[in-house]
């Protein structure tokens, strides 16, 4: 942690440091607002060549749009440090942020974009293979694996949809798994994916490449690229002292952070964006959504500043 950077108090505290986070935090400095960005330095996307699907930016490395992004806040005035916040609570009609190292900081507002990690399957091989020739988003990494002999491996309620969409990227497309329905079995069979109803053990790999999907009987099915889709679960566990809790999307996919189209969540002050509230919000729409959220911090602070500056002119 870069201690000597940091003020005792900031307009506003962000506390992730991705795209949704730089975004809203380039918002507020370029209103001349004091803002602090801590980031603890592990990405959803670190796995992954490159970004897509981000017009001007494709194929990017995520690292490279970081670090870029950091250059552009601290240009504009902005701290961003690295860190790991560990609670952070009301104090008057501000907050405090402490981090692990011990520091602590007041915010006026919080902006809260921590992301999500990805849960997966517990079958040897995935973790490894993760955000390459493993993947999930077929906006994301489907033209990559276009044409090649894909494994869908079901997980959830989405595993038929998320099948049909690298469908539509392939012709050689294999569900693993049981259709929850027969509807799900009749969409399958009349796109031409092969159903494979059979535990999944494990994955096979050479060269550095996923070439197989093997069954619990030990049979092989020859495959080049997977897709399964994880349980998302948001980066929050230090949001307990202000009451904030995650609670499970309507999608079955995983938890999210309830906030509105602005990023204002239940508590006076907090505001979220990115992942955090929109489990598949791509790099784009997370810096949309943090840029959003970066000019409504800035409008409410101009807003108490106004109602304070009215009742002191009356006082006089």
């Amino acid at each position: 942690m870069v201690t000597e950077e940091i003020r005792n108090e900031y307009d506003a505290v962000v506390i992730g440091g991705g795209a949704a986070g730089l975004s809203g935090a380039l918002m507020l400095a370029r209103s001349r607002r004091s803002v602090l960005v801590i980031d603890a330095g592990a990405p959803r996307n670190a796995p992954a060549d490159g970004i897509h699907g981000l017009l001007g930016r494709e194929g990017m490395p995520p690292g490279e749009l970081l670090e870029r992004g950091r250059g552009e806040v601290r240009g504009y005035g902005g701290h961003v440090v690295s860190g790991e916040v560990t609670t952070v609570g009301r104090e008057g009609d501000g907050f405090v942020v402490t981090l692990a190292d011990g520091a602590s900081v007041r915010a006026r507002r919080l902006l809260l974009t921590t992301g999500l990690v990805d849960e997966l399957p517990d079958i040897p091989g995935l973790r490894e293979r993760w955000g390459r020739d493993l993947v999930h988003c077929p906006y994301c990494h489907g033209w990559e694996i276009r044409d090649e002999a894909i494994g869908v491996l079901a997980t959830g309620p989405m595993s038929v949809h998320q099948a049909m969409l690298f469908r539509q990227l392939s012709s050689d497309v294999t569900f693993f798994g049981t259709p929850a329905t027969a509807e799900q079995a009749e969409e399958l069979a009349a796109r031409g994916i092969e159903v494979v109803e059979a535990t999944v053990a494990g994955v096979e790999i050479a060269d550095d490449r996923i070439v197989g999907v093997r069954l619990a009987d030990g049979t092989v099915v020859p495959r080049s690229a997977l897709t399964v889709g994880s349980r998302m679960t948001v980066r929050a566990k230090f949001l307990a002292g202000l009451g904030l809790q995650p609670i499970e999307h309507p999608s079955g996919m995983g938890d999210y952070l309830p906030a509105d189209a602005t990023g204002r969540t239940e508590v006076p002050g907090v505001w979220a964006a990115g992942n955090l509230t929109d489990l598949s919000a791509q790099v784009g729409a997370a810096a949309a959504a943090g840029a959003m959220a970066g000019a409504q911090i800035n409008a409410d602070l101009v807003a108490q500043e106004t109602r304070e500056a009215v009742a002191a002119r009356r006082e006089r």
